[in-house]
């Protein structure tokens, strides 16, 4: 089992800890927290071991759990690669893009392993359809949430939105061409509403909504390509696919036709993959720990994660 240590036990450090102190890939080893009182309180309430110091608990661990706020992820970062450490870091991978690259480069010099916890990768509904998405060519994303302090110290863009830019860039197979966007400032000093309009070099097109300030929950996209239609509903956990073949000489009585002003006839018919049940941060922590005992790419890699926060950062730079 992998010493795992985690650094950050706010609301998502905390829901961490519980997950690894149950995984049977980790033992966990205990916590930092900047805020002490705090830190101190969780120790007593749920058991974990408090390190008064951040070097303290990364020398003890063999992977490094980040999930600071996002300002302090390179310096943590840092501090976890150049003393040998594996990291998992939540999204966005840090605050700039150069912070990221530095990462990066770090990891491969210290021949460590890294993971950004793009959680909605290993969503049920969307791993159920990742194989029927090919070559998409329009994109439509809405992510709207009720108003929560938490994450307003952050455009709505990192907040939320880079969790629909990396389920995009992770299935558009080409470079961004054109980024137009705009951000609305509401509630908060940062924007709590934005959309973008990305466009790739091969065609394709995604459109983002994202909201903070919205009166209910929403989490869905919509991928059309070649002959299908492909809704991921990531807040339910559901998903819808609607394909279209050529139609049969003789299609029966139920069969839905629909022919085009050329003549040409299609089938259309509905092929919904069964959706496994899963605790995604779990996974996305599990296949890291796998990972690293198999020496393999995790899933989501510091590539990955860089790629998001530049698209983020574009599109920011639109407002």
């Amino acid at each position: 089992m992998l010493k795992a240590g985690v650094l950050g036990a706010g609301h998502l450090g905390k829901i961490h800890l519980r997950l690894l102190n149950q995984s049977e890939k980790y033992n966990l080893i205990g916590f930092y927290d900047a805020d002490e009182e705090s830190a101190k309180k969780a120790e007593a309430e749920f058991g974990y071991k408090y390190f008064d110091s951040i070097e303290a608990l990364i020398d003890a661990v063999d992977v490094v759990d980040i999930v600071t706020p996002t300002l302090s992820h390179y310096d943590c970062a840092k501090l976890a690669i150049t003393k040998g450490k594996h990291i998992f870091i939540e999204k966005p991978i840090t605050n700039t893009v150069e912070e990221a690259e530095t990462i990066r480069t770090l990891v491969a010099e210290y021949n460590v392993k890294g993971q950004v916890g793009h959680v909605e990768r290993f969503n049920p509904a969307f791993k159920a359809i990742i194989d029927q998405i090919h070559n998409p060519m329009f994109i439509e994303t809405h992510r709207l949430a009720e108003f929560n302090p938490r994450g307003t110290d952050v455009p709505v863009v990192l907040d939320l939105m880079i969790h629909d830019i990396d389920i995009i860039l992770s299935v558009v197979n080409s470079k961004v061409k054109h980024i137009s966007a705009s951000g609305v400032s509401v509630i908060s000093d940062t924007p709590d509403i934005a959309n973008a309009r990305i466009e790739f070099v091969n065609g394709c097109v995604a459109n983002l909504t994202a909201s903070r300030i919205s009166l209910k929950n929403m989490r869905k996209t919509r991928f059309f390509q070649k002959d299908a239609y492909i809704s991921v509903d990531f807040l339910e956990k559901k998903c819808e696919v609607v394909k279209m073949k050529d139609a049969p000489v003789n299609p029966g009585d139920f069969d839905m036709i629909l022919q085009n002003a050329e003549g040409i006839k299609k089938q259309i018919y509905f092929d919904n993959p069964e959706i496994s049940n899963n605790n995604a941060i779990l996974e996305e922590l599990e296949t890291f720990a796998d990972a690293i005992n198999n020496d393999t790419k995790p899933i989501v890699t510091l590539h990955d994660g860089t790629e998001a926060l530049r698209v983020a950062t574009m599109i920011i730079d639109q407002f």
